[in-house]
């Protein structure tokens, strides 16, 4: 049995890496995936992809760190099916800097790729939710590893997942608010960051000695967006093969 069906899901980041395997899975358990990202030809590929298995997925090209860009793609989804259920938060990104080196304004850019777009949609979705929304943030296991060289990043991404914690006690009863903190993950971006010695070494400092996949996270995502998670709210899973610690080589 599907666990989405009937549900509408707004997901940000969908094109390519974690919101693309988000994006499938939703699809293929029931929901209209609204996706959006910044690039037209890789989300008409994945629409194509949801299509030919069945479901039913809607692109929408935005930018949502530009806030006449959010206000669009909020406009766009809600005429999908006048509601949105499920609202995921992907969009984000960084990689190591010098703490001494990086010149202020990248913690600036940094929080307006990472937290605000998450802080904004939830505003403007919130209205279209009714009693039983869900949202999902992507934060990552930077927000809580002590490690050199990602102060600004993992400041942002903590701020973000406090952020979830904080909103879950706002939007309660009706609306739970969620965070996956996930640690290396093989998309695209870690493959261009990282040679491969240095992933082989990423896999031996984690208990399950391997690296995740989009595919984990999306399935953790799925979880928080069912019933199976009726009573769980402002909670941030921890998605790292068991590392306790950051696993960077460095």
């Amino acid at each position: 049995m599907m666990k989405l069906i009937g549900k509408t899901a707004l997901i940000t980041g969908a094109s390519k890496g974690i919101g693309r395997a988000i994006a499938r899975l939703f699809a293929s358990e029931g929901a209209v995936v609204i996706c959006c990202a910044r690039n037209q030809t890789e989300l008409d590929l994945l629409i194509s992809e949801i299509e030919s298995d069945n479901g039913r997925g809607v692109a929408v090209v935005a930018d949502v760190t530009r806030p006449e860009q959010r206000r669009a793609l909020m406009e766009k989804s809600v005429a999908v099916s006048g509601k949105i259920d499920l609202l995921v938060n992907n969009v984000g990104g960084g990689g190591p800097n010098n703490a001494l080196e990086c010149q202020s304004e990248l913690l600036e850019e940094l929080f307006a790729f990472n937290v605000t777009p998450a802080f904004a949609l939830t505003q403007l979705c919130v209205p279209y939710m009714g009693d039983d929304g869900a949202i999902i943030n992507i934060s990552s296991a930077a927000a809580r590893y002590i490690q050199t060289q990602f102060t600004a990043y993992g400041t942002a991404k903590a701020a973000l997942s406090h952020l979830t914690r904080l909103l879950a006690q706002e939007l309660a009863p009706g609306i739970r608010v969620n965070g996956i903190e996930p640690g290396p993950v093989l998309t695209d971006a870690l493959l261009a960051a990282a040679p491969e010695q240095m992933l082989d070494t990423m896999c031996k400092r984690t208990p399950l000695k391997r690296m995740g996949t989009p595919e984990d996270v999306a399935q953790a995502a799925l979880f928080l967006a069912s019933d199976s998670s009726s009573w769980i709210t402002g909670k941030m899973l921890e998605l790292d093969g068991g590392a306790e610690q950051t696993v960077w080589p460095g």
